[in-house]
């Protein structure tokens, strides 16, 4: 029939954009080069896949499409664009990773309504959604954003344990302590200048004349970083210590561009967060123009470790 021709496009997409997610999933970010045409299928995939939901939503809703599907998409092309940051060091990936997450957060794709009762499948990919945001925003120093998530990070928990009951919600419960130990101990440098190399604190390195000297003779080049830490009990979240965390920053451009002015991040009164979208589905996916200065020099490449065992720190040196 003409009426199953969307639906079945729209799943033989998603299943073909899967397949190629689980390969590139488990890649290491560092280490034993991955090539990149790959992560190009992938990304060329689920852009393919959410361009067809956008075009054909309102048959795809009809056909029973739930809004936690397209959450899953928008949530697999952030956690992509975070990848290639990891793998990269630019900005630009990382700050296209917050608008997608943000987008989610903010349209609740994976909140439940009350009389969808509570799948635990739809949780659990809830709660890695905000793990998974929460560390963006934290690397972004989206300060404002970071307190709303931690909130309702929190509050998700916490309502899991209480009705989900047959499901073990410990390891989330953990994460939670993490991140808030994390903001706590980290709270004194909230309100300070960032420790990013910012254009508006800090004199371009050109303008140094010993510096200008070096860079004339094509001597001074920082391309590389491996940032690592063994000490036991370090405050931490996820697998980024506050140490690496701080010293990531210190080597990397602060963001410029329009998209990188601060507004406050409005809840309701109810916790949800205010959706500023008339429609659901769409995310504006070009914005790189207004979220990076062209003028700033790249970034270093950075490997974060946490805890390497002697043979993987050396796998990650020697291609370095």
């Amino acid at each position: 029939m003409a009426d199953d021709v969307v639906p079945k496009t729209f799943r033989a997409l998603s299943e073909n954009a899967d397949r190629k997610f689980a390969r590139v999933r488990d890649v290491p970010a560092y280490g034993r080069p991955c090539p990149n045409h790959y992560f190009h299928k992938v990304f060329k995939s689920y852009m393919r896949l959410w361009k067809y939901q956008q075009e054909n939503r309102q048959k795809l809703v009809e056909s029973g499409l739930r809004r936690w599907e397209i959450g899953e998409i928008a949530s697999r092309i952030g956690q992509l664009y975070f990848g290639q940051y990891m793998r990269t060091s630019e900005a630009r990936f990382l700050l296209e990773s917050y608008i997608f997450y943000e987008a989610i957060f903010n349209r609740g794709y994976f909140r439940q309504e009350d009389g969808d009762g509570r799948d635990r499948g739809v949780r659990f990919k809830e709660l890695r959604f905000y793990a998974r945001f929460l560390l963006v925003s934290l690397v972004l120093n989206r300060a404002e954003m970071v307190k709303v998530l931690v909130e309702r990070f929190s509050a998700l928990v916490e309502d899991s344990l209480a009705n989900l009951k047959e499901t073990s919600f410990k390891e989330w419960k953990l994460v939670v302590q993490e991140i808030v130990r994390f903001m706590k101990v980290d709270t004194a440098f909230v309100n300070v200048r960032p420790l990013r190399y910012c254009a508006m604190f800090d004199s371009y390195p050109a303008s140094l004349p010993y510096v200008s000297r070096f860079h004339a003779k094509k001597v001074l080049k920082f391309r590389d970083a491996l940032l690592t830490s063994y000490h036991r009990n370090e405050v931490k979240f996820a697998e980024l210590t506050l140490d690496t965390f701080r010293m990531l920053q210190c080597l990397e451009w602060e963001p410029s561009g329009s998209f990188y002015q601060k507004h406050p991040v409005e809840s309701r009164e109810n916790g949800g967060n205010i959706d500023h979208s008339a429609t659901s589905g769409l995310i504006d996916i070009n914005l790189a123009a207004d979220m990076t200065d062209p003028n700033l020099p790249p970034n270093p490449k950075k490997a974060i470790l946490y805890r390497p065992p002697v043979t993987q720190l050396m796998a990650v040196s020697i291609p370095a």
